[in-house]
C-alpha cells in the first residue's frame, strides 16, 4: 500500500505552504524579459536555433537558447461511434513511427487557425467536418522551442477530397488512415503507449470535455481568439527571415 493510501492525515495548504489560486489566477502571464543581445545559431527551412542574452529581474543576465517555431494546430476528428481519425507518421527526431491525429504546420500566410486545421484534415485522412471547437491551446515544449499548437474538436465527419494540387511526400507517403475509441486512446496515453503531444493534450482534453454531458458545448467556438500566440507574434517568424 502507497504511503498515500496509508496516511490517515490529509495535509491543507497552510501545513504545506504556498496559497490557492482562485479560478482568476488560473492564467498564464504574458511576460518578456529584456533581451540585450540575439544570436542566431542556426537556420533550418522553418525552424531557427536563437540564443538570447537576457536580464533577469534581479539584474543578472541569462543566456537562453530556443528554437523559433511557426506553430501549429491539430485535429480531434471525433466520429459518431465515439473513435477517433488518426495515423502513423513517421517522426526522425525521436526514430519512432507515432500514432497521431492529423496536424500540420501554420505556415502559410494569412491563413486563419481553423483553415488550417480544416485543411490539415482533408490533406491527411480525407475528411471534413460541419462542427468545429477548440479542445486545447499549449506551448509543446516552452523551455526550448517557441511552439503554439491548437488543438481542435471536429465532429460530424464526413468524405472529403484534398485540396487541388496537393500530394503526400516524405514521411507523409506512408501515411494510413485509422481509427480508435477515445475511451481505448486515453487508457494508452495513460498506460504510456502514446506520446504525440497534440495526441496525449488532445485526447485528454476531449476526454475531460465529454466527462461534462453537455455535448461538449462548454468548448470554445472554433474562432476563438489565441491570446498566448498572440503575444508573441515573432516566434512564429519564418526562418528564412532571420
Amino acid at each position: 500500500m502507497s504511503p498515500a493510501v496509508e496516511s490517515t492525515h490529509v495535509r491543507d495548504s497552510a501545513e504545506l505552504g504556498g496559497h490557492v489560486l482562485t479560478r482568476a489566477e488560473l492564467v498564464d502571464q504574458a511576460v518578456a524579459w529584456p533581451v540585450t543581445a540575439e544570436r542566431v545559431l542556426g537556420a533550418g527551412s522553418f525552424t531557427a536555433l536563437l540564443q538570447d542574452d537576457i536580464t533577469a529581474p534581479d539584474g543578472s543576465t541569462l543566456q537562453r537558447e530556443y528554437l523559433q517555431h511557426p506553430g501549429a494546430v491539430g485535429v480531434i476528428a471525433l466520429d459518431a461511434a465515439g473513435r477517433v481519425a488518426l495515423v502513423r507518421q513517421y517522426r526522425h527526431a525521436v526514430r519512432h513511427r507515432l500514432l497521431e491525429p492529423p496536424a500540420g504546420l501554420l505556415d502559410v500566410d494569412g491563413e486563419a487557425y481553423v483553415l488550417a486545421a480544416q485543411r490539415e484534415l482533408a490533406e491527411e485522412v480525407g475528411l471534413a467536418a460541419d462542427t468545429w471547437h477548440v479542445l486545447v491551446d499549449l506551448f509543446t515544449t516552452p523551455g526550448i522551442i517557441a511552439e503554439s499548437l491548437r488543438v481542435y474538436l471536429a465532429r460530424d465527419l464526413r468524405p472529403a477530397e484534398a485540396p487541388d494540387g496537393f500530394v503526400k511526400e516524405g514521411e507523409e507517403a506512408e501515411m494510413e488512415l485509422s481509427w480508435a475509441p477515445l475511451a481505448e486512446l486515453v487508457d494508452a496515453v495513460l498506460a504510456g503507449d502514446l506520446h504525440n503531444p497534440t495526441m496525449v493534450s488532445g485526447v485528454l482534453a476531449a476526454w475531460a470535455a465529454q466527462l461534462k454531458g453537455d455535448d461538449f458545448a462548454t468548448l470554445r467556438p472554433a474562432d476563438a481568439p489565441w491570446p498566448a500566440r498572440d503575444a508573441n507574434p515573432d516566434l512564429g517568424e519564418d526562418a528564412q527571415t532571420r
